[in-house]
């Protein structure tokens, strides 16, 4: 299995452009900048990595959780995943330091101890979380 996406980039880092276009065309030609990764909080202005990366975490984890909870037959009626991505100014630029999963679990039939060891599980396990093996990468994980 190998998925794909393509960036363009015009221009210097400060002034440039680029866009974005992923193999589904979920996105397509999708505009990043530099305004749109260290600027602007509010995300209006466009993607950029870091986001992208906290969609395919988040993603990523809530697949992995629905299989584990299914396979403990009490199959999730809702997950919501968010995952935070932190960039920090680093020793010779910025770095990805962090990425901060937070879930709200609408799941029948579980206690919150196996929701739990359940949730720890699948943030060790999915394969996103292991490919960020050089970050840290935290849970807090709550049924509604």
């Amino acid at each position: 299995m190998k998925r794909h996406a393509t960036a363009v980039w015009q221009g210097a880092l400060g002034d440039g452009k680029g866009q974005i276009t992923t193999q589904s065309g979920a996105l397509s030609q999708h505009p990043y900048s530099f305004k749109a990764r260290f600027e602007d909080e509010s995300g209006k202005s466009g993607t950029n990595p870091e986001e992208l990366l906290g969609a395919a975490h988040a993603g990523c984890f809530a697949m992995q959780l629905s299989h584990f909870l299914a396979e403990n037959g009490t199959p999730a009626q809702e997950l919501n995943a968010r995952a935070v991505v932190s960039v920090e100014q680093a020793e010779g630029g910025f770095a990805v330091k962090s990425s901060a999963i937070t879930l709200e679990g609408k799941v029948a039939g579980i206690d919150d101890a196996t929701f739990q060891e359940l949730a720890t599980k699948a943030k060790e396990g999915c394969p996103i979380s292991k490919a960020l093996g050089a970050i840290e990468v935290t849970l807090d994980a709550k049924l509604a």
